[in-house]
């Protein structure tokens, strides 16, 4: 049996919030007009569901274990998201509020994520956004995260993968290294080179260069002395200071390329592209201050798209 508190059907799940913002299963029932004895039933109902002990009870007070914390904050999301899909439904909501939390790799959110920033913030001042600059996976509800752009195909069926961009690969190296090692004629001289190793955060492996032969899609394992892991921004400092070749994004050396400051190599086995998605959870509901951000992002990108 549920009463009514301020519009809202309380369960066992909104008392177990209640006892644990009040820290008393007493107080708890004074504000939900319940007995503590029923306050007490439905935690207990709700532990055995769960095979978890929530709280720890003494003659005192309650406290929650670590289970119960977790527990807490997963409820206290769900709880926000229901009421936020009430206000949406009811018109409650004239405008969309509240916090946004994407995660983004390095190279992707310092060239091309965080320049829309200020626009969708002049559209929706309500909305504040935090960004993660990083390359390591995320687990979307563990680490609270609304969304996340990731390069290359994506093999989960629980998430959405929405495409913003095709990243195209290009190997530079600066003049100093080039007058010193040669300028690389064909995939062959690579085994000459220094090439600047970057290590797969997800996987630990170095990473292949990709390339064009002819028609074919082909992978080389380079050699070098100098590995980066998690950023490769530090293979294109690297590549900048002569440390030898490195593959990248063009977005990421298109300046330094057209300043001289690094020179584009190996041109005719250019074309490669990874993919850029951002992506979500597939059965997560998503708040209207989510949709209109990840809407904005997705369409701010569209221009850029290459026809099919």
């Amino acid at each position: 049996m549920t009463r009514q508190l301020d519009g809202v059907m309380l369960g066992s799940i909104e008392l177990f919030c209640l006892a644990a913002d009040l820290e008393s299963f007493a107080a708890a029932a004074r504000v939900a007009g319940l007995t503590p004895a029923a306050v007490s039933r439905a935690i207990g109902r709700l532990e055995a569901r769960l095979q978890v002990r929530l709280f720890v009870r003494t003659t005192r007070q309650i406290r929650l274990t670590e289970g119960g914390r977790a527990y807490l904050a997963q409820c206290r999301a769900a709880l926000n998201q229901l009421l936020e899909a009430e206000r949406e439904l009811t018109g409650t909501q004239a405008e969309p509020s509240g916090l946004v939390r994407i995660s983004v790799p390095t190279t992707f959110g310092q060239h091309c994520l965080l320049p829309l920033l200020p626009a969708f913030r002049a559209q929706y001042p309500q909305i504040q956004i935090e960004v993660q600059l990083s390359n390591r996976n995320i687990d979307f509800v563990a680490d609270g995260f609304d969304l996340a752009v990731r390069a290359r195909e994506q093999a989960d069926s629980s998430l959405i993968a929405r495409h913003l961009m095709d990243g195209e690969l290009v190997v530079v190296g600066s003049r100093s290294y080039l007058r010193k090692h040669g300028t690389p004629k064909t995939l062959a001289d690579l085994d000459r080179q220094d090439c600047v190793q970057f290590i797969l955060p997800s996987s630990g492996q170095r990473v292949p260069w990709a390339f064009k032969q002819g028609d074919e899609d082909v992978e080389v394992l380079t050699r070098g002395n100098l590995t980066c892991l998690d950023d490769i921004l530090a293979c294109v400092t690297l590549a900048r200071a002569g440390g030898g070749l490195a593959q990248t994004y063009r977005f990421i050396v298109d300046e330094d390329i057209q300043q001289g400051r690094l020179v584009e190599v190996l041109k005719h086995h250019g074309g490669r592209t990874r993919p850029f998605s951002l992506m979500y959870l597939r059965d997560r509901y998503m708040p209207l201050r989510v949709r209109v951000f990840a809407d904005h992002v997705v369409r701010s990108f569209a221009p850029t798209r290459p026809r099919r």
